[in-house]
């Protein structure tokens, strides 16, 4: 059982690490793209001056990325053969597109980074768009096998063996668009609202850094907007986990007994011993309107599963609440934002608003973890829900505590360097004004 632990806290804190560089390798490249469109379509040196700023920290953020996604794809063979001895005929497909996509934003990334004065100025614009749809792309691919594990199709199991494999239909699981969707729009708005919140911070000491104006707009404009969007999503997988993990849905919130018109609960602590939540805020039958469209459909509670079958409740509705209360805090200050622009027709700037996009920025990345925690452990006990449970998927190999404490160390040796060297990119940014940008310009175009 402490291997299974061990395993199980390894891969854990290995995804929990690696996500937040694939995150920032979705949206990230997608901001620089924008600031360059804006730079030739505009003119002004300032967009220019951004996408090479931000170029730097795309490369920096692939690279510690491409190094903690190539340890997580040696934990699935050494953690979990079972899994990948069972699976790989079925899911290999969508990891070896990831490969394909790593390695063709990897070759543009770098057409991208040196080519600015070796190719056209629409290639580089191009590439810079590939960049882009691959970072993305490598992600669908990801989420598409891991939703998979949630609503396993795409083959004919006889006895306890897959046969009639369809690696195309495995691939378009029920739970494939509803989590692709979701996890996409959340990259956006995460990491958006996160560099819109440093920009913010820098604008506070100094209103008119007109660098820091031009890229909080494009940041603000990206993480508002998909923040805004990120609801909508949620409930299309809501209905999704509601048909395919009925207990996963009873889990999220405290739902012991099957009912019709079933409550949504804020908060409260599920106690599984009493089958009850106390301390939750229920809003009568919203929970059977947001699962199936309608008011008085029914909701099958916990104790209608096997209690070997229940995932951690009290774990996985506390991260969903955690979810959702970032997810909700985020789009309220984007609907404020969208409100001020609207009537002002400006950058929304003023010193409380600023305030408090400093405040909400790591929102979106905490939304993320929690949200991860929700659907791994929201799956358990299965490794591949209803056919193959963890504790029958994990390693033999005894002694897994030590390279558990060893890549816990690396991570966090990694996390220190790329944190620096951030903060590095940004405070050499800090001081770009109007009649500084261009000249700053020219001298990264000499450097690039």
């Amino acid at each position: 059982m402490s291997d299974l632990i061990f395993a199980r806290a390894q891969m854990g804190f290995s995804l929990a690490f690696h996500i937040i560089f694939a995150v920032a390798g979705i949206a990230l490249p997608l901001m620089m793209v924008i600031a360059e469109a804006l730079w030739l379509k505009t003119g002004d040196e300032t967009y220019k001056t951004i996408t090479k700023r931000w170029a730097r920290g795309t490369a920096v953020l692939f690279a510690v990325g491409a190094v903690s996604g190539t340890v997580l794809s040696f934990e699935l063979g050494l953690l979990w053969p079972a899994f990948m001895k069972w699976s790989g005929s079925i899911i290999g497909l969508p990891f070896a597109l990831e490969g394909y996509a790593f390695f063709t934003e990897a070759i543009f990334l770098g057409i991208y980074l040196y080519g600015w004065d070796k190719v056209s100025r629409s290639m580089h614009l191009m590439s810079g768009c590939i960049v882009a749809l691959s970072g993305a792309l490598s992600a669908v691919f990801v989420v598409t096998a891991n939703a998979w594990m949630n609503a396993p199709t795409g083959f004919t199991l006889v006895g306890n063996l897959p046969t009639e494999i369809d690696p195309i239909k495995a691939m378009c699981s029920p739970a494939a668009f509803p989590q692709v969707l979701h996890m996409l729009i959340a990259a956006y708005a995460a990491i958006g609202l996160l560099a819109a919140g440093v920009h913010a911070f820098i604008l506070l000491r100094d209103r008119q850094n007109e660098f820091h104006r031009r890229a909080f707009g494009i940041c603000l404009a990206l993480g508002c907007t998909m923040a805004i969007l990120e609801p909508l999503s949620g409930d299309i997988l809501a209905q999704m986990v509601a048909k395919t993990q009925p207990v996963k849905l009873a889990a999220l919130e405290g739902q012991f007994d099957t009912m019709r018109g079933a409550p949504l609960r804020i908060g409260g602590l599920p106690d599984v011993t009493k089958a009850e939540t106390p301390y939750s805020i229920e809003i009568p039958k919203l929970l059977s309107f947001l699962a199936h469209h309608d008011f008085n459909a029914e909701i099958q509670g916990l104790k209608d599963f096997p209690r070997e079958n229940w995932p951690p409740v009290l774990w996985v509705h506390l991260n969903f609440q955690l979810m959702v209360l970032c997810g909700s805090i985020m789009g309220l200050v984007s609907m404020c934002a969208a409100a001020i622009y609207l009537k002002t027709r400006k950058l929304p700037d003023n010193p409380l608003f600023l305030k408090a996009v400093v405040a909400i920025s790591p929102l979106g990345l905490v939304a993320i973890e929690s949200g991860w925690m929700v659907t791994e452990l929201g799956r358990q006990p299965w490794v591949v829900t209803g056919i193959l449970r963890t504790r029958d998927a994990v390693t033999p190999m005894p002694g897994l505590a030590l390279p558990f404490f060893m890549f816990l160390l690396v991570y966090l040796i990694l996390a220190v360097v790329v944190v620096i060297l951030l903060i590095r990119e940004f405070s050499r940014s800090a001081d770009l004004h109007v009649g500084t940008a261009s000249a700053q310009a020219s001298k990264d175009s000499d450097h690039a």
